[in-house]
């Protein structure tokens, strides 16, 4: 028994050794051929690896060698169904809608200091107060301004033909010839600066 397990432990030096230890004479014929040696699929019973080309263990003998494992293949995923016309369109306006939106959001606040300035810098010698009205509010009051300007620059012989055709419309009373005058070329002025006249039963107040 002890002479037996005397040889089974050399044994297993040996082969230590020879798996530490690779064939230098296969080694150096594949040099001196120039080819190129890889290590193939490890031994089926000690899981040595070895030259691919050798066709038993250099360990154990065993002429078995791992099985290959396949990798697995990842599965495909479905792919997504390719969207309609009518889906396109309805993005594409949404995204439309989305960018007007948004620019016209980063105008407003740019430009929120320079659209509420007077546009009359003339007027003013430093900072301009805040627009208390619109544009086209202001445009139409200056149009009646200048209507009412441009009648009060009424024509001096237009005038004097208004106050004698006034006069010598009504001579019966001398007492209203004046009244009649003035009337006539307030009623002129009014009438050329778009003034409507309505008649009321205020009277005048008497200083």
């Amino acid at each position: 028994m002890g002479a037996t397990g005397t040889r089974h432990a050399i044994a297993g030096k040996n082969r230590s050794a020879a798996a530490l230890q690779p064939d230098v004479n296969l080694r150096q014929s594949d040099s001196s051929s120039g080819r190129h040696v890889f290590y193939g699929l490890p031994c089926a019973n000690c899981h040595t690896y070895y030259d691919a080309d050798q066709s038993v263990c250099p360990v154990c003998k065993s002429d078995q060698r791992v099985a290959p494992k396949a990798a697995p293949v990842p599965a495909m995923a479905d792919a997504d169904p390719r969207p309609s016309l009518d889906d396109l369109e309805e993005e594409r306006e949404r995204f439309l809608k989305e960018f007007r939106s948004e620019l016209f959001s980063a105008n407003m606040q740019i430009n929120a200091a320079a659209s509420f300035r007077c546009s009359l810098e003339e007027n003013h010698e430093r900072n301009a107060e805040p627009a208390a009205i619109c544009k086209g509010c202001y445009d139409q009051l200056q149009q009646k301004a200048d209507q009412m300007e441009a009648a009060m620059h009424i024509d001096v012989k237009e005038a004097a033909q208004i106050v004698y055709d006034a006069v010598w419309a009504d001579p019966s009373d001398p007492a209203k010839t004046y009244q009649n005058a003035a009337s006539a070329l307030l009623t002129e002025i009014r009438k050329r600066a778009g003034i409507n006249i309505v008649l009321t039963t205020l009277q005048p107040y008497q200083h």
